[in-house]
């Protein structure tokens, strides 16, 4: 007891100390509140005209959800119709529910096995689990050294901790409810079409996981192959992704990407320009030169954001190149906080349709930025105070009347067609001894998320016109909170889709794409379905699954 108050003292303190840090720092220049706002949207677009879809990836797994994002592009969308009803409570006969442990962001789908099942993979603190995706049934567990520890016990314990105290002096709790994540090594999964889970440790080792015997679903987990990037480019890894051509492509915070082949044996790496003539040292965890992962197009293009810069990085077939003749290129971007984009890279555009990039930048204020993605068109005009002729939309986000001037996000931007869409996960309130900025907000709209004084609301959509050929706002929703999970959409029933909260409450929200209105919600439970900064994703029945704070959740209803 003594022990544990000492931490506690210990954690309040250095709170207290780096609150007056900041509040002691010298007020900075704010240009990016000069910025123009994005014009409104006059036009709805028509409900029935069906954006390109991105190309499919046929060395990936066929499932929904093979990759984090869903698909190479990034964009957190699915042609499957997600759920259309009227609001109401779940019970719990309305939702399967697994638990695994803590750090379990995303389940990833495989292909259909001889015997028509599909299995999810999962890997987090206690290691990769294989479950059936139908009755979340655990086939097996590739146990970690501290599976033990976190156990259901564990898990039921913290969870009616923080549902009896999820105010500021519940902080100690929830900090102690998310110092597991500090033993989560490999975030970064994927699954590809021989049904090997690829698993990218921190220290640049590459673990490929499958079937003990071949085309049975319900047998052991063992090790396929491993390879170990060389020091240079081994880590910390910030992603994982795959090129058309069976690939995967890794890079690291430090600036260096990596390629190597599906059967783990071969491999080839790059620097990315600029990474031997900027400080590309780490500023903090979670803050390194490169933050986080790629997207991929169909053509070799693998886009991702450095501090300062996006880039386009051409895969050959055979080698990386940065060279402009073969499509390379660089562009800087706004970087007011010095930490650069908190946003993995989405594609937009597919076919005939325009071609970008999208990220919200570096700015206290971020804004969606739109980057050509291909050639710039000739009588292209820079845009005002953008900082590269690349640039092709660059829009604040404020969320509308809440007229927010201090707003960054960790997730990517949503892209459906040419729609683009962004939460906010400040929180709308900030306890006097707690630090105004950095990562440790993350413990307010984590495990905090869900209590009204300090959970985040706002949704913004923007929308590319391409016949003024401009960035506008489509629509802001201020009575929504998405306060740390990712959204999806689902272009089947034109609905957005997010893990929300009201009244101290975890919510499915679903908002009209088109619109912005909210047209229904559930309302899920307690901690125990807390999305904790993972994505939402839809499978082939239309069904919502995502992560949750201990374990896993689908919303049969």
């Amino acid at each position: 007891m003594k022990k544990s108050k000492i931490i506690i003292s210990l954690v309040l303190a250095m709170a207290v100390a780096a609150s007056l840090k900041f509040c002691h720092q010298e007020q900075i220049p704010r240009p990016d509140l000069d910025l123009p706002l994005a014009p409104q949207m006059t036009e709805i677009i028509d409900v029935n005209s069906i954006p390109n879809l991105p190309p499919k990836n046929t060395f990936l797994a066929e499932g929904v959800n093979p990759m984090p994002h869903g698909e190479p592009a990034q964009q957190d969308v699915t042609a499957i119709a997600g759920p259309i009803d009227i609001s109401k409570r779940l019970s719990e006969g309305d939702i399967t529910y697994v638990h695994l442990g803590p750090g379990y962001f995303g389940a990833f789908t495989s292909n259909v096995y001889p015997n028509g099942k599909r299995i999810l993979w999962a890997n987090g603190v206690n290691g990769l689990y294989k479950l059936d995706e139908e009755t979340y049934e655990i086939y097996d567990h590739f146990e970690t050294p501290v599976s033990g520890t976190y156990n259901q016990e564990w898990a039921n314990e913290f969870t009616a901790k923080l549902n009896k105290n999820n105010g500021a002096t519940g902080i100690p709790t929830a900090i102690k409810a998310m110092s597991p994540l500090k033993d989560l090594s490999g975030v970064y999964i994927m699954v590809g079409k021989n049904n090997w889970v690829y698993i990218a440790d921190n220290d640049g080792l590459i673990t490929a996981y499958g079937d003990a015997i071949k085309n049975d679903p319900t047998s052991e987990i063992v090790i396929k192959a491993t390879f170990q990037l060389p020091p240079e480019a081994s880590g910390p890894s910030v992603g994982m992704n795959m090129t058309f051509d069976g690939w995967i492509i890794i890079p690291a915070e430090n600036g260096y990407l990596a390629a190597v082949s599906s059967d783990l044996t071969e491999y080839r790496i790059i620097r990315l320009k600029h990474a031997d003539t900027e400080d590309i040292s780490t500023q903090g965890v979670g803050y390194g030169w490169v933050r986080n992962s790629a997207a991929i197009d169909d053509a070799g293009g693998i886009y991702l954001a450095s501090r300062n810069h996006m880039h386009k990085v051409v895969w050959t077939g055979d080698r990386f190149s940065v060279d402009e003749s073969d499509g390379a290129w660089t562009a800087k971007y706004r970087n007011g906080t010095g930490n650069g984009t908190g946003a993995t890279p989405s594609l937009m555009g597919f076919g005939e349709e325009d071609k970008f990039v999208v990220i919200t930048d570096g700015d206290i204020r971020m804004n969606v930025t739109l980057f050509w993605r291909e050639g710039i068109p000739e009588n292209w005009q820079s845009l005002p105070d953008a900082p590269s002729r690349r640039i092709a939309g660059q829009a604040p986000v404020n969320m509308g009347e809440l007229n927010i001037e201090d707003i960054q996000t960790e997730q990517s931007v949503v892209v459906a067609g040419y729609g683009a869409m962004v939460v906010n996960n400040r929180p709308r309130n900030v306890p006097f001894f707690f630090p105004k900025k950095g990562r440790a907000l993350s413990v307010l709209i984590g495990p905090f998320g869900n209590n009204p004084k300090f959970q985040p609301f706002g949704v913004q959509k923007f929308q590319w016109n391409p016949q003024a050929m401009r960035l506008e706002q489509a629509w802001v929703n201020t009575k929504v909170s998405s306060p740390n999970g990712v959204p999806w959409v689902s272009l089947g029933s034109n609905h957005v889709y997010f893990i929300g909260a009201r009244d101290n409450e975890w919510t499915l929200e679903a908002l009209d794409w088109n619109k912005g209105q909210s047209t229904f919600h559930y309302i899920i439970g307690d901690q125990k379905y807390n999305s904790l900064y993972s994505g939402i994703n839809i499978d082939d029945e239309g069904r919502i699954f995502y992560g949750t704070l201990w374990g896993f959740a689908r919303l049969n209803s």
